[in-house]
């Protein structure tokens, strides 16, 4: 008998055109798959009373440096380059295995727990090889969706951030691409997290973006943010070495030209903007509306709790409401209407799900609430104080909504929140990443002293 979950008579928004909207729908899930999105479903089945509930799809964050959890709020003023050097150079080099482990078990609950049930884990913290089993480990663990993009090791900002002439070792990708990503179609895939132009030589950027190639994964990039990146003009400079594609993800994207987002545009490039982070640590605007105007289908995610909130409510408003405030006052100086393309609440709700799924690689399989998807659902409490009443569910979940609100999260089937709590062991994941944080900061206090 195939393993059934009923979600009963929530308000339904699927993200999917062809499904719809049901102001009282019931989503069917069987062996972790969702089967049916109707008004009204009898099935013989666990059945969830969505009554009061906005169910949508799960969110998804295509780019977070997860293990960072266990030095969140480290660098509350922090500006981009203040971040290389308090956490790159300072923390980084410090972190054991063990660290990583806890900071991506503890971070992936946060994110299950915040309603994000997919995850582009930015993983440039692979001092040993240890390192990236322990994140792996971790991500397993936790249940999450995610991507494992394998990035460089951190062990001395100079080394690895200036010119640097040093590979990610192409032989322990080769080990973690056999050994946990034998196939693709599983809860948990991979990515390569390059530095790229500006940032390494061109020998090894034209190695690492073959070596992602090799074997078959996507890459992502960081590119054209801040003082540190903003006139590398890296688009360009991949696009001079031949190695511009559809399998590659740039992140942020604040000082593109008009040319480079041509090239990322005809090249089938996927874009992941970090909205608060860019606006409070000196990336640059948030460029979401930019991305659309270049046919682009923009994404968002969560960067680095180190100095920003680790959830997309945040993401959403900061995005929502920064890119409103530039063009509005663009055409306030030039004395003209605002244009039809300005973005919308339900447009919000579209970046967070859909087109998270799109970037990160995985729209065949999550991103909505389509019959044959794996079931990645979230169910938003409509009846707190902060949300109801109810007038338009999609900006209910983006403009109000916030992590209490998230009722249920079920990812591939399998139920991680349940009435409002974690289904998991929340104490284990505190201590271990109360106790790498202390670890941490004993070493960087010994370090600073020698």
């Amino acid at each position: 008998m195939p393993d059934r979950i009923l979600l009963r008579a929530g308000h339904v928004l699927s993200m999917d055109p062809a499904v719809g909207d049901l102001p009282q729908g019931d989503v069917l899930i069987e062996d972790g798959k969702i089967t049916a999105v109707e008004p009204d479903i009898s099935a013989d089945a666990e059945v969830l009373d969505m009554t009061g509930r906005i169910v949508i799809p799960g969110f998804v964050d295509t780019h977070r440096h997860t293990w960072e959890a266990s030095i969140r709020n480290v660098a509350p003023d922090a500006t981009l380059d203040d971040y290389f050097v308090d956490i790159l150079d300072s923390f980084a080099p410090l972190y054991t295995p063990e660290d990583v482990y806890a900071a991506n078990f503890a971070g992936s609950l946060e994110c299950l727990n915040a309603g994000i049930t997919t995850l582009v884990d930015w993983s440039h913290i692979n001092n040993t090889p240890a390192h990236p089993d322990a994140a792996i480990q971790a991500l397993t663990e936790s249940g999450i969706r995610a991507q494992y993009a394998y990035g460089s090791a951190n062990t001395s900002l100079a080394d690895y951030w200036f010119d640097s002439k040093i590979a990610i070792p192409g032989d322990d990708v080769r080990r973690i691409r056999s050994a946990h990503f034998s196939s693709d179609d599983g809860l948990l895939t991979m990515g390569l997290a390059t530095r790229g132009p500006g940032f390494c030589t061109n020998d090894v950027v034209t190695a690492e973006w073959a070596l992602a190639r090799e074997l078959g994964i996507p890459i992502t990039v960081h590119v054209a943010m801040g003082r540190l990146a903003g006139r590398f003009g890296m688009v360009k400079q991949l696009q001079g070495l031949g190695l511009l594609g559809p399998d590659t993800t740039y992140v942020h994207c604040c000082y593109f030209s008009e040319e480079e987002w041509q090239l990322v545009a005809d090249s089938g490039g996927t874009v992941s903007i970090a909205p608060q982070a860019e606006e409070q640590m000196g990336h640059g605007w948030p460029p979401v509306m930019k991305a659309i105007e270049y046919g682009l289908r923009p994404s968002l995610s969560i960067d680095v709790v180190t100095t920003v909130p680790g959830d997309m409510f945040t993401q959403i408003r900061a995005a929502f409401g920064a890119e409103r405030a530039r063009v509005n006052a663009d055409c306030w100086k030039a004395n003209l209407p605002v244009p039809e393309t300005m973005l919308t609440a339900r447009q919000m709700l579209e970046i967070a799900t859909r087109n998270g799924a799109h970037v990160a690689g995985v729209e065949d399989r999550t991103g909505s609430l389509t019959p044959g998807k794996r079931a990645d659902v979230v169910a938003i409490d409509a009846t707190a104080l902060n949300v109801a009443p109810v007038h338009d569910a999609a900006a209910a979940v983006t403009l109000s909504a916030d992590v209490s609100n998230v009722d249920t999260v079920i990812v591939d089937g399998v139920i991680h929140k349940r009435a409002g709590r974690l289904v998991a062991d929340v104490d284990r994941a505190r201590r271990l990443v109360q106790e790498s944080r202390d670890r941490l900061l004993a070493a960087k206090e010994a370090k600073s002293a020698a």
